[in-house]
């Protein structure tokens, strides 16, 4: 195959035309050019190659956002190895559970991980690295320690004339090989892992390059989402590097004023947004502006209410950098009135729609045509429907099949059929309509995963089993208040009532919920809780009637 028709084809042939130009940065920190990105890369396949990583063999990867991520992402790939990202907020149960159930040979860990991580618990791991130096943690390879002290000395043997582009030479994939596997939870023993082919990341990537047209080489790009979920690694990281972006690692937790020094440094033409960042900006600086006298009784009259919503739109282009041509939000959905606003003063914005299993695109549409309250239009390659008798005005569940549809999930055959037919056709869980030019609208979920703050999956059953197993609680049931996870709790009274302790029963539930949030990442924990006086209503299973408690 032609490198155009291959995902490592695009990066590969990126490298070679961008090999003087910057394509990593961290945070006040050091630079790599594309020539460096290379050697790099060739540098960990001599590790790679020392400890005998096969094709094929599964390399686990759990860090923040930085230089030596995403290198040893790329390098894996490229060696023929399939990658495993893990975000690094999982708790250590969950990473354990994650490493163990993707069948790791070696786990790349960053130094704020690597406190909640015990080696005794992930056996089958032979080989584990810091991401941040490369540094050895644990080997049962003698001649890796002796490799990595003399790693110049070995590259400079291997490369007498120094690293050239010729030298630059990938794994050769086929397109349903699977690439990696990103797991959107782990929580439980039972993992979900979705299996990415090579076809999947080559159709997001040049949809994305063809799409997105403006988006030149040399750009700044600002990395602001984890590169371990599917939203982020694809349009801040894949379509950067093959397009020949420098990208910008905040390296930290992106607080607010971190985030607009950036942009005010890196001036992006394309920032990659969760809904989180653009409604707190417009909400609590412009709405609460507009609603002060006299701009509230001014923006009645409707030539100053043109001018003050222009002068309303520069700045908030100022805010972005200056220089930004677009806005892609996703992962969430965006607040009603805060989109109408934005499209009202034609702020460059537009909202796209896919899933981890997609890779994660369904749907997308430039922000100057694209539609006020929808996801954009099926991208190349997808089809979407509608399972509904009439799918532009009576909802029903989002059905998509495609080039950028996952294998299944790893090792879950139950799951993957529930969702993925034998035609091809995977149910997304989300409802909504389409219109007749192909825009969709989603009106709501029929899973009950809840989308966190960040565009973080959160699956309920999983917190509630984490608190069903606790020694008070009998039932529970997590929901969504006011963007905040919930708890309704039945308490188990046999329990309570054998302790024979004058604590009060609000007082021991309180203490089980710090317990259990400290199993769980910050964005899944629970922030408050309602003690039932009576057991929640069940089907005939005894399952809880879920569609009664909000």
């Amino acid at each position: 195959m032609e490198n155009n028709d291959r995902f490592l084809g695009l990066i590969e042939s990126s490298i070679h035309a961008n090999w003087e130009k910057p394509v990593f940065s961290d945070y006040n920190g050091s630079t790599l050019l594309f020539k460096d990105f290379a050697q790099k890369i060739a540098e960990l396949h001599i590790i790679f190659e020392t400890i005998n990583v096969q094709k094929g063999d599964k390399i686990a990867l759990c860090g923040r956002n930085c230089t030596n991520w995403a290198v040893t992402f790329f390098a894996s790939m490229s060696y023929g190895a399939i990658v495993t990202t893990i975000l690094h907020d999982f708790d250590g149960e969950s990473i354990h559970n994650i490493v163990n159930h993707c069948d790791a040979k070696v786990f790349f860990v960053g130094e704020h991980v690597w406190d909640k991580v015990d080696p005794l618990k992930i056996p089958h791991v032979e080989t584990i690295i810091a991401v941040e130096d490369y540094a050895i943690q644990k080997s049962r390879s003698q001649k890796l320690n002796q490799v990595c002290d003399n790693l110049a000395i070995v590259f400079k043997e291997k490369y007498p004339k120094g690293f050239l582009p010729s030298d630059l030479k990938f794994h050769q994939e086929q397109p349903e090989e699977l690439a990696l596997i990103n797991y959107t939870s782990g929580t439980t023993s039972k993992p979900k892992g979705v299996m990415i082919p090579y076809r999947s990341l080559w159709s997001n990537t040049k949809f994305a390059i063809e799409s997105i047209e403006f988006v030149k080489a040399g750009d700044g790009i600002v990395s602001m989402l984890p590169m371990a979920h599917m939203y982020g690694l694809a349009f801040e990281i894949l379509l950067s590097v093959a397009k020949g972006c420098h990208v910008h690692f905040l390296t930290r937790l992106p607080s607010p004023q971190i985030i607009m020094n950036a942009f005010e440094k890196i001036k992006p033409t394309l920032i990659i947004a969760v809904p989180l960042i653009i409604e707190k900006i417009i909400i609590s600086r412009v709405f609460t502006e507009l609603n002060k006298q006299p701009t509230k009784t001014l923006i009645k009259i409707p030539i100053i209410r043109e001018k003050i919503f222009a002068k309303v739109k520069d700045k908030l282009i100022s805010v972005f950098g200056g220089h930004i041509i677009e806005i892609v939000v996703g992962g969430a959905a965006l607040d009603t009135e805060v989109g109408k606003f934005l499209s009202r003063i034609r702020f460059p914005y537009t909202v796209g729609y896919g899933m981890t299993e997609c890779g994660p695109l369904i749907s997308y549409d430039y922000w100057e045509t694209y539609r006020a309250a929808s996801c954009g239009k099926p991208v190349d390659r997808m089809e979407v429907k509608i399972d509904s008798p009439d799918p532009q005005n009576i909802t029903g569940e989002i059905v998509v099949r495609g080039t950028n549809t996952m294998l299944g999930y790893y090792k879950n055959p139950e799951a993957t059929a529930e969702v993925l037919g034998a035609d091809g056709w995977l149910r997304t869980g989300d409802l909504g309509v389409m219109d007749e030019s192909q825009y969709i609208y989603i009106k709501g979920r029929c899973k009950t995963m809840i989308l966190g703050p960040s565009g973080q999956n959160i699956y309920p059953e999983e917190i509630e089993q984490l608190l069903n197993n606790t020694s008070y609680v009998a039932e529970s049931l997590i929901v969504e208040r006011d963007g905040k996870l919930h708890a309704l709790i039945f308490p188990d009274h046999d329990a309570i009532n054998a302790l024979h302790s004058k604590e009060s029963v609000d007082n021991l539930l309180k203490s089980e919920i710090v317990n259990v949030n400290k199993r769980l990442p910050r964005y899944s924990q629970i922030i408050d809780y309602t003690i039932r006086a009576e057991e929640f209503d069940k089907t005939p299973k005894r399952s809880i009637k879920r569609f009664l408690y909000k």
